[in-house]
């Protein structure tokens, strides 16, 4: 115990002995603790903040929309999915507890001599509960209006926004394609996600957006939500034998149509997110190479630096081993030491990088901070190993004659 707290203290003296030269020596070592650091920090961030995302939606959620499956016949460019096939759905799938058609389109909305484009989402009011997006002043549109073909709409913040108007627009109109609707309620702020928008949005009726877009009809999509998150297999599984059977596909063939749950989702994301994890982690260890090449080049430099110091200690009885671990230490300590200023600087680049207004939240885990400190110390031991075995094996005269 002694003997290794000596070699500790040693290896600190020769560290600050040679400030200017450790720190270069440990510079590539810095910098991949650093970086590692700082990029598990941002993409566990990034993670998280998609999960919960994902999961504010509703775990029982589903999209189902039309697809034209590969290596089908090719002269059909269209898969369809008309208004039969989602009342079918409603009416035979018992673990579907709500549906919601939609129309998708990026319009222009006006109002005076103000224009902005804005995602219009033509759909019912169940979409409200499905996306958990509720309208914050006035009502969302209803069954009359939706039978009725109403033009009105519920507008987004941030088109709110754009168009310079506040809540005195409700019982006014704004113009949506050419067409003035009028505005019945606003939606809560929902801020954004991933860079985009999710205020940037315009609510009109499902029957009026298919008036809008005729061509729709015949490519309709649609939200579902399962009676309970663990029944959403039991859910998928009826909706594709109900759009299988009314589609009439063989036995052999795909499906023309793509179902995608949250958790479909959000494992996508998780395996992307892994993957780049493990890419940057695998650039970053370049640095960690190119460090610990550093430190055995230091170290063997030390060595012949230190061979008549050697020597002395071998001829007063210093074994082998002794000096095995008296230079190995020096160079974990020299490595570890490295590692814990980019520990430090980690925590600090992720501290700044989460002041930014657009950055998620960011904190670097547990396991990242041992896990910087284990390389270190593996660097150092690796790394470190032929110089201290060089310097185990120098014979006493030859050391002491050295010049």
């Amino acid at each position: 115990m002694m003997l290794l707290l000596q070699n500790l203290l040693n290896a600190f003296e020769q560290l600050w002995a040679n400030k200017l030269r450790s720190v270069l020596t440990v510079l590539g070592v810095i910098i991949a603790v650093t970086s590692t650091l700082v990029v598990v920090a941002v993409v566990q961030g990034f993670s998280s903040y998609v999960s919960n995302f994902l999961q504010g939606l509703g775990t029982n959620t589903m999209w189902v929309i039309p697809e034209v499956p590969p290596m089908w016949d090719a002269t059909v460019t269209k898969a369809e999915m008309l208004q039969g096939d989602i009342d079918e759905v409603e009416q035979s799938c018992s673990a579907v507890k709500r549906l919601a058609p939609f129309v998708f389109r990026n319009v222009k909305v006006k109002y005076l001599d103000r224009e902005v484009k804005a995602d219009m989402q033509g759909t019912t009011p169940d979409f409200q509960e499905i996306r958990n997006f509720y309208v914050d002043v006035g009502r969302c549109f209803g069954p009359i209006e939706m039978e009725n073909r109403r033009q009105v709409c519920v507008l987004g913040r941030e088109v709110m926004r754009d168009l310079n108007l506040d809540e005195g627009i409700l019982g006014g109109n704004v113009t949506i394609m050419g067409k003035s609707f009028r505005v019945i309620g606003i939606l809560q702020k929902k801020g954004s996600f991933l860079g985009n928008s999710q205020d940037s949005i315009v609510l009109i009726p499902f029957t009026s957006a298919e008036d809008l877009f005729p061509e729709a009809r015949r490519q309709l999509a649609f939200m579902v939500q399962a009676e309970s998150p663990a029944l959403v297999p039991e859910a998928k599984a009826q909706i594709t034998t109900t759009l299988r059977r009314r589609h009439h596909l063989g036995p052999n063939q795909p499906n023309d149509f793509r179902i995608r749950s949250q958790d479909e989702v959000l494992q996508e994301f998780n395996k992307i997110s892994g993957i780049a994890t493990g890419v940057l982690v695998g650039i970053v260890g370049i640095s960690l190479l190119v460090g610990g090449i550093g430190i055995m080049n230091v170290m063997l430099v030390s060595v012949t630096e230190r061979t008549r110091e050697i020597g002395l200690r071998k001829a007063v009885g210093a074994r082998r081993r002794d000096i095995l671990v008296q230079f190995l230490t020096e160079a974990v300590v020299l490595s570890t030491t490295g590692g814990l200023i980019g520990i430090g600087l980690g925590y600090g680049l992720t501290y700044l990088a989460g002041l930014h207004p657009s950055m998620v939240d960011v904190a670097v885990p547990y396991w990242a901070t041992l896990l910087g400190v284990g390389f270190s110390i593996i660097v150092g031991v690796i790394f470190g190993l032929l110089p201290a075995f060089k310097a185990a094996i120098l014979q006493p005269i030859d050391a002491l004659r050295y010049e």
